[in-house]
């Protein structure tokens, strides 16, 4: 058993006020696998109050001193990259060769394509050319509370932690009490980076203890969060006694529109990218619209691909799929797929109860169905597992009128040989991002959502302009270089 009570605050590993012992899950097993301490009051205060003394002095250390100690996080990640794979495969169920190709590498991945952006970040520059004596200045917003999910837990803490560094931000970081581990270990890499004092705290707990306190903290100037639509709901509104900023990365139910032009692999691609993370994911194209002259065909590969794919142990080596994350998650999804067969929809793949072979752990089968209709439940809703809808569509009108039915607006996902197609339908789907042909945005490309989604905007120069406010300053002593 993993013992790591402790949090880090101030530079230091420290006890809690008050214990208060949660057992972390190995959802492979269903055994316990490590024991954390949830904070309370006293523990999100003595953070928030190492962040704000920090803060003074961080806020003004040059950007290329700044840069340089976020370099250090990266050395350390580099040093003790198999450490950080095997924590998030055993925390949430990711398959450990998974965890090496997919989960850990959002850590490098992130923090580099941040530096890149940071390099042409221009701290005070000129409003316009007519106005030499006007000058915008970008400044740190102040302390930041980090509140980050379970299913991608590096992609996330990179995402807010770098960027917030970076802006001369200080902050209190929440992970989900369901996958600490991997943050506990980034919180090593940030201590022996040399990170300043308080400059970076860590405190474990759940959302209604310390994710609450940091979103009503009178000290914490902005609450960055990524999870489910409801948390994040409460949240705006309990920051809002406070006026905090909040940026929001929640929920999606994700269209991936297949033309009957589209590429041979585009139904197999879809369906892989479904069931990737075991369907955990926030952008996963769970909703596979499909023109009618090739819904059948579609329907057919979908069914083959997703009985084709295996679930597994996280701790065996191989392209299998994982258990979800725990037995809540593995009750709700259940209850989705007999809504499915219940409602009417055509069960072509998976089903529900465990794998074969299983009696414990927290599996689910690679479920697929077809004939669903607009505003059946498994459509409609976020289901977060392994679960794909196919609908068919007659018009390009039809698919996009059912796609931009829902509250959500993460990610939207085009397949067809005809560019000026694609090209019109990615203007007309709302969601924050779409994808086309299997083609991955680029690096710096900003992550995030519009509507139920949030409306949060990660990554590149995006993701750092977030931690910042922005400054007019009139009557700029315009021979003063040095300080832009």
């Amino acid at each position: 058993m993993i013992e790591k009570r402790d949090f880090y605050i101030n530079g230091q590993w420290v006890a809690p006020a008050a214990p208060r012992d949660c057992l972390v899950i190995d959802p492979s097993t269903e055994d316990p696998c490590a024991v954390i301490s949830l904070g309370d009051q006293p523990d999100t205060d003595a953070a928030v109050a190492a962040a704000k003394a920090a803060f003074a002095t961080w806020s003004v250390t040059p950007p290329a001193e700044r840069a340089a100690v976020v370099r250090r996080i990266l050395d350390q990640y580099e040093a003790r990259v198999e450490d950080m794979a095997a924590a998030i495969s055993l925390e949430m169920g990711a398959p450990i060769d998974f965890s090496r190709d997919q989960q850990a590498p959002c850590l490098p991945w992130h923090l580099q394509n941040l530096l890149t952006a940071f390099e042409h970040f221009e701290w005070v520059r000129p409003l316009r050319a007519d106005t030499p004596n006007d000058r915008i200045a970008l400044e740190p917003i102040g302390v930041v509370g980090l509140i980050t999910p379970w299913n991608w837990p590096m992609n996330q803490v990179t995402l807010k932690v770098i960027p917030a560094l970076l802006a001369g931000c200080t902050c209190v970081l929440k992970p989900s009490e369901e996958s600490p581990l991997s943050s506990l270990l980034f919180a090593e890499f940030c201590h022996d980076a040399g990170v300043p004092p308080g400059v970076f705290n860590l405190v474990n707990g759940d959302g209604m203890g310390v994710g609450a306190q940091l979103s009503t903290h009178p000290d914490v100037e902005m609450i960055s969060f990524t999870g489910s639509t409801r948390a994040g709901k409460a949240i705006s509104k309990a920051a809002a006694e406070s006026l905090k900023r909040v940026t929001l990365e929640l929920g999606g139910k994700g269209a991936n529109l297949i033309f009957a032009d589209a590429d041979d692999r585009a139904v197999e691609r879809g369906v892989r990218h479904m069931m990737n993370n075991s369907g955990q994911s926030c952008n996963a194209p769970s909703r596979m619209l499909v023109e009618r002259p090739a819904y059948d065909r579609a329907v057919e590969i979908a069914a083959t691909v997703a009985n084709s794919i295996k679930v597994g142990s996280a701790h065996e080596p191989g392209k299998h799929i994982g258990p979800v994350v725990n037995k809540r998650q593995w009750d709700q999804i259940q209850g989705y797929i007999q809504k499915g067969i219940d409602e009417g929809a055509r069960l072509v793949a998976g089903g529900p109860g465990l794998p074969e072979g299983f009696n414990r752990g927290f599996y689910v089968k690679p479920t697929v169905f077809a004939d669903v209709t607009p505003g059946m439940t498994i459509e409609a809703e976020e289901i977060f597992g392994p679960v794909l809808s196919i609908i068919p569509f007659d018009s390009e009108a039809e698919a996009v009128a059912i796609a931009n039915n829902t509250p959500y607006g993460l990610t939207n996902y085009v397949q067809s040989q005809d560019g000026p197609r694609r090209n019109r339908l990615a203007r007309q789907l709302r969601s924050g991002m779409v994808e086309m042909n299997g083609k991955s945005r680029a690096a710096g490309s900003p992550f995030g959502g519009v509507k139920s989604s949030g409306r949060a905007r990660e990554g590149g120069h995006w993701g750092i302009e977030e931690f910042l406010e922005v400054k007019a300053i009139s009557g700029w002593d315009d021979a003063d270089i040095a300080a832009e």
